[in-house]
């Protein structure tokens, strides 16, 4: 099958129909049409195979992660997915391998309303780039640079999970049957708190969406507004699978530097802390305040007051 049959068979005239969209896939770009008074939120992510996925991930879920770690950079800005392209590297074209990615790729699509408009197809080591766009009302996007002395940090969902279930995978960790189905489920379909993004607009002061580990991520936060922060551990919300069959030390190191939960940090002032609450409550999404920020630009962990070392787990790509 050669590139534009391939294009043909399992990507056009697939997925999401939107009116903006004046034209799609089939010539030299794709043209669309943003609404008046919004902005245009863009961002690009890769993934490498035994970089980023391992070699045998099921395809279907190689589909629908690739484009849920892309709609989780949008839901950190409260932007609502639009666009995206799709650029794969194959060693070769596998007709049943192709069908379940594709299947996958646009079940997340459908869900959330997001148009495959473009791309690109070639050979070589599989790796898989989407570029994503959303919009936003302008002056309304969160960003990493907002957070203010005395905010509230929460966190939303659990964390740790989709780590587990990397290492459960990589045959690092054993853990109860009854758990390890719902782990291993954490890390190849992750849910891109779309909803909680845009619920957090005008309300929460600053976003990051955790990819790389809780301590890494809120780093760049800290950096942005530049204040530090504290970090009640106690407070971290764990899963039932995670807390049986981990220690809570073993689980808190998870939680704080295992990477890949995408789950949103944000952080909110006082004056907005009943408005965030009715807020995502509405977006059905469970939330817990974990911290707070402060004065300086250190980040402090703490367990019942004392001093907190978590062991390091955060991913770094070089």
């Amino acid at each position: 099958m050669k590139e534009f049959q391939l294009i043909e068979h399992y990507f056009r005239n697939k997925g999401q129909k939107r009116r903006d969209v004046e034209l799609s896939i089939g010539d030299d770009c794709a043209l669309v049409n943003p609404a008046e008074n919004k902005s245009i939120a863009i961002s690009c992510d890769t993934l490498v195979e035994n970089v980023h996925f391992l070699a045998d991930i099921p395809a279907h879920a190689l589909g629908y992660k690739a484009l849920a770690v892309n709609l989780s950079d949008l839901a950190a800005m409260g932007a609502e997915p639009a666009w995206f392209t799709l650029a794969i590297t194959l060693p070769s074209v596998e007709a049943q391998w192709l069908e379940r990615f594709s299947d996958g790729l646009f079940e997340i699509a459908e869900y959330y309303g997001i148009a495959l408009i473009g791309g690109d197809t070639t050979r070589g080591p599989r790796s898989i780039t989407i570029t994503i766009n959303g919009q936003v009302i302008k002056g309304s996007a969160l960003t990493r640079g907002g957070a203010n002395n005395g905010d509230w940090i929460y966190v939303t969902g659990t964390l740790g999970d989709s780590a587990l279930g990397l290492d459960i995978l990589r045959g690092a960790k054993i853990v109860n049957t009854e758990d390890k189905e719902y782990l291993i489920n954490r890390h190849y379909y992750p849910t891109p708190r779309v909803l909680a993004g845009q619920a957090l607009r005008n309300l929460a002061t600053s976003a990051i969406d955790l990819s790389d580990g809780l301590v890494s991520d809120i780093q760049h936060v800290l950096k942005a507004s530049k204040v530090g922060a504290i970090i009640d551990v106690s407070q971290i919300p764990l899963s039932s699978s995670i807390k049986v069959n981990l220690s809570r030390e073993e689980a808190l190191s998870y939680a704080l530097t295992g990477g890949e939960d995408y789950e949103l940090l944000f952080t909110v002032p006082e004056s907005q802390r009943g408005a965030i609450d009715t807020a995502l409550i509405h977006a059905g999404v469970k939330f817990v305040k974990i911290g707070q920020i402060c004065a300086g630009d250190k980040l402090k962990l703490v367990d019942d007051g004392e001093p907190f070392v978590p062991v390091s787990r955060g991913f770094e790509h070089f």
